[in-house]
């Protein structure tokens, strides 16, 4: 009896025992399970979760659309080659003249007055060589009968070459103030429109250092537009390709143009190719001086993708994206910008249009990180 009284408070201990380390199993095993949990997550939060997108491939033919000022195709200021007084003008401003059609005339009283001498001068002259020659004559038939020496006979003639001289420096003389007095005539030297008139009746008209311009007509039945292309786009602006031009002042409507001729050069200061358009304005629309948008269709000599701006990375190792791979890792590619569409940009170099791009890539991504793609559900 008194064995089974000792032994049953053993047997109690015992099972005590027991289940203190079952439960102090249990409840190792469960921190275990949660530390590993925690770790688990902590590793899945330590790799950050980036969306990506594919590079959208460019257009075949790039529409770019460059700032240009139209320009009168012929543009000329009018100078008088004489001086003198305003008599008349015909022409106002804006008004269209035809090549040689009379703008106004200037009374010129001085090479007037020159002329008249100079005349004068020239009559003399050949009545000094008339003479001459009469004698030169005389003196060749008295030298067949020695009735004059050779001296005279040579004393002769070379009076008539020099009269005869004299004659041509008079006539000279006479068609230089002709033409200074039909300078007074001023004329329109081609096809256009007058575009300023600084003229009045009695202005005093000078030819000197001092010389007004008169008139300025300008030629607008074709006008040049200069633009400055890209250096990236210089290649493909070629001589004979089309343009469109939009102005304001014609809303929904387009003018078209033809690429004429370029500089050869790319302008060291502005890294761009200046070309000329020219437009037909046969109608008289098209204003010079006029600001155009110039739509350029030029084909792409290599493929081209588009990204939104949020896909490139700008730093000082330069312009850049970061490429996922299947695995996960991150490369950093350097790439090359063409032109900005404001929410996009066009990528030139650097792509091959197969690769996934980080979208809002962090300012911490390095090369060779491991990333997590998000779902689209995510």
């Amino acid at each position: 009896m008194s064995k089974r009284k000792s032994v049953g408070p053993l047997v109690g201990g015992f099972v005590l025992a027991v289940i203190a380390v079952a439960l102090a199993l249990w409840g190792i095993s469960t921190r275990a399970k949660a530390l590993s949990v925690v770790t688990q997550e902590t590793r899945e939060l330590a790799v950050p979760t980036v969306s990506v997108i594919t590079p959208e491939r460019g257009a075949t033919q790039q529409d770019i659309v460059l700032p240009g000022t139209m320009q009168a195709f012929t543009d000329a200021p009018i100078y008088a080659r004489t001086n003198g007084y305003v008599r008349k003008w015909y022409v106002d401003l804006g008004g269209r003249v035809r090549a040689g059609q009379l703008l106004a005339e200037v009374d010129t009283p001085e090479i007037d007055q020159q002329l008249e001498q100079a005349r004068a001068d020239l009559a003399t002259a050949e009545a000094n060589t008339r003479l001459a020659q009469s004698t030169a004559e005389r003196y060749r038939d008295l030298i067949k009968t020695d009735s004059v020496s050779k001296q005279d006979l040579d004393n002769a003639n070379g009076s008539l070459e020099a009269k005869a001289t004299a004659v041509a420096s008079a006539r000279a003389n006479v068609r230089r103030l002709e033409q200074l007095h039909a300078f007074g005539r001023i004329t329109a030297p081609f096809d256009g429109v007058v575009t300023a008139r600084n003229i009045d009746v009695g202005a005093l008209i000078d030819s000197g250092s001092n010389a007004k311009e008169l008139f300025h007509v300008a030629a607008v039945h074709r006008l040049r537009v200069f633009v400055n292309v890209p250096e990236v786009y210089s290649r493909a602006a070629q001589p004979g390709m089309k343009a469109d031009l939009t102005l304001t002042e014609f809303p929904g409507r387009a003018f078209t143009g033809t690429l004429a001729r370029t500089a050869q050069s790319i302008d060291v200061a502005s890294r761009t190719l200046l070309t000329e358009i020219d437009v037909e304005n046969r109608g008289g629309e098209l204003l010079p001086g006029s600001y155009a948008e110039v739509h350029l269709k030029l084909p792409s000599g290599a493929s081209t993708f588009k990204l939104p701006v949020n896909a490139v990375i700008f730093g000082t190792e330069g312009v850049r994206v970061a490429r996922v791979d299947k695995a996960g890792r991150v490369t950093l590619q350097p790439v090359t910008l063409g032109r900005d569409y404001g929410n996009s940009v066009e990528v030139i170099s650097g792509l091959n249009g197969g690769e996934q791009i980080i979208v809002n890539a962090p300012d911490s991504i390095e090369n060779g990180q491991t990333v997590r793609v998000a779902r689209a559900a995510e």
